[in-house]
Formats: C-alpha cells, sequence, structure tokens
C-alpha cells in the first residue's frame, strides 16, 4: 500500500475517533492529589488529532514545578558526622505524553498520576568521605566575640559554605552559595564595623569569611578568577589579601582546575573563623606560599551616618 494510501486511511480513522470525542474532564493527580484539571480539548487545534504544542508545553511545564522535588546532597552535621542524602524526583514528560494521548484520543473522564524519574543526589556519602581524606588549604582570622550582630552575620556565612563540594572544571562563587543577605534570612544589621571596612547594612561582617575563604583557597593553589579588595586596608588579613563581597556587586569565584573534587569546611565561633579545604588523597595540586594572620583582635568603630552604607555592600 503507497503511503498516501496509508495517510488517507488514518486520518479517515482519527476522523471517526473525533466524532465520538466527548469533552471529558482529564484530572492529573500527584501523590494522590489533584494538581490539574482540563478539557479534553484544552490544547487541541483545529485539524484533528493535531496538538496545540506551546499551550501543551505550557502547561507541562507548570506540572513539571508542581511535581518536581530537589534531590538533597549528602551533608556533614556540626559534629561532623556524613548524613546520608536523599533522591528527588522530576515529571518523566515522554511517559506523560503516551498518558495524554491515551487519554486524549479515548471517551469519558480520566485520570492520570504524574509519572516521574528519580533524580540522585550530586554528592553522596562515600563521595563526601573519600574528600576529607587530605587537607590542601587552611586559614583563620580573627574577630571579636563581643560583637555579638557582626560575630552572628560571620557565623550564618560560614555555616552557608560549609560542607559545599566543587567538582573538577566547576567555579565557586560566594555570592551564589551564600545568597542575598537578609533579615529574613537571619542576617543582622552590623552597628560596630571594622576599620577600614564599610558596612554592608544587613549583613555585616561576612567579607571577613570571603576573606578568610579566599587565603584558604589561595594555599590549594586553584585559578582565582574573581577578587576585590576593600578600598581601604581591612586588619583582620594582611595587606592586599582581602575579598571584598556584596550582593548585586564584587563577588569571590575560584575555579577548580584540579581533578579531583573539592570540599569546603567552615566553622565561625569564640572570635575565629576558619576554612580549611579537603580532596581525596590522590589529587596533585601545587600550594602557593600565603603569609598568615596574627590572633590580634581587629580594632573596630561605630556605625554612623556619614560613613558611606550602600544596600549591599560591605
Amino acid at each position: 500500500m503507497k503511503w498516501t494510501s496509508m495517510a488517507c486511511l488514518l486520518f479517515m480513522l482519527l476522523q471517526d475517533l473525533d466524532g465520538e470525542q466527548d469533552h471529558g474532564k482529564l484530572t492529573v493527580t500527584h501523590e494522590g492529589k489533584t494538581i490539574s484539571s482540563l478539557d479534553r480539548n484544552a490544547h487541541s487545534l483545529e485539524v484533528f488529532p493535531l496538538l496545540d504544542m506551546e499551550k501543551y508545553n505550557q502547561w507541562v511545564g507548570e506540572l513539571d514545578r508542581k511535581t518536581k522535588k530537589e534531590a538533597q546532597n549528602a551533608r556533614i552535621d556540626g559534629n561532623g558526622k556524613i548524613v546520608p542524602g536523599q533522591n528527588g524526583y522530576q515529571l518523566n514528560r515522554r511517559e506523560f505524553l503516551n498518558r495524554y494521548y491515551a487519554y486524549l484520543y479515548n471517551k469519558g473522564l480520566a485520570s492520570i498520576e504524574v509519572p516521574v524519574y528519580p533524580v540522585y543526589p550530586k554528592v553522596d556519602i562515600e563521595l563526601l568521605a573519600s574528600l576529607r581524606a587530605k587537607q590542601i588549604g587552611y586559614y583563620v582570622t580573627y574577630f571579636n566575640a563581643s560583637n555579638t550582630d557582626r560575630s552572628h552575620n560571620i557565623a550564618l556565612a560560614a555555616r552557608a559554605i560549609d560542607g559545599t563540594v566543587i567538582f573538577p572544571g566547576e567555579s565557586f562563587s560566594f555570592n551564589r552559595v551564600v545568597g542575598i543577605r537578609t533579615t529574613g534570612k537571619g542576617y543582622r544589621q552590623a552597628t560596630v564595623i571594622v576599620r577600614g571596612e564599610l558596612s554592608e547594612g544587613v549583613g555585616g561582617g561576612i567579607c571577613q569569611v570571603s576573606s578568610t575563604l579566599y587565603n584558604a583557597v589561595d594555599r590549594t593553589g586553584m585559578n582565582i578568577v574573581q577578587r576585590y579588595s576593600h578600598s581601604r586596608h581591612v586588619p583582620y588579613v594582611p595587606p592586599g589579601r582581602d575579598a571584598t563581597v556584596s550582593w548585586g556587586g564584587p563577588d569571590f569565584v575560584f575555579h577548580n582546575a584540579y581533578n579531583q573534587p573539592i570540599l569546603i569546611r567552615s566553622f565561625a565561633g569564640h572570635g575565629s573563623v576558619s576554612v580549611s579545604i579537603f580532596s581525596s588523597d590522590v589529587i596533585e595540586y601545587t600550594p602557593r606560599k600565603v603569609p598568615s594572620m596574627t590572633n590580634q583582635l581587629p580594632e573596630e568603630i561605630s556605625d554612623s551616618p556619614v560613613l558611606p552604607n550602600p544596600v549591599s555592600g560591605e
């Protein structure tokens, strides 16, 4: 049979199906709950049985957002214990389209349970365990623990970068990992600042974390992609060894060009913030010499209205 004859026959059959179609609603469920409902002809074009794929894809995109569950990486808790990750899942678009067509070309009401496929954590317990084998970088700086607001911000930012894994060929962005510094995320207004360091307002003090991280990373020999210094010297690191950050402004970025992933461990408390960089025991790296910082507390001054106080600059 020629292809034209087969096409005509298929078209006639589909026309017959079209005549039998009703407008039964489709119910889409996920984990037993209805997440969408629509008429049978919601995505149909005038030429049956074609779909308006733009409308259909927009609808499926909404279903995907409603049902998607991000995988959770394995992590290291406050006691140094590795906590296993958790699998996530995502809408299986190909299987969903098959089920949608089955509904579209049949009569009556129908219900589709969203088909999903698993999404696995990028970092599992085996990887984390292997990355604690070798310390390749370390740095510590000091701050006045009695300055509670600034100390709180430092601890919060240190916790945000702790446990981050950077794979070979990937880059780390301080702003992307830590995120925007707001009161909703727990950051406080720093009313006392280190001399030479302008307050970020909410989140003041986190530049000490980024500067400590920079020196630890620099000791590993990794490539520094972005780093900006304060306009004046800050005393918690040696001259020229700071890394100012600001949401929507300066960022600290480095690139892992080694053939092994690296792990950041960071802790702030009792007047000091420390950053350690770990990797597997088979990593080959070329360390750099970086001057250490004394444990002398940096001088602090009161924040005053005459000092610049940008929305997101420290």
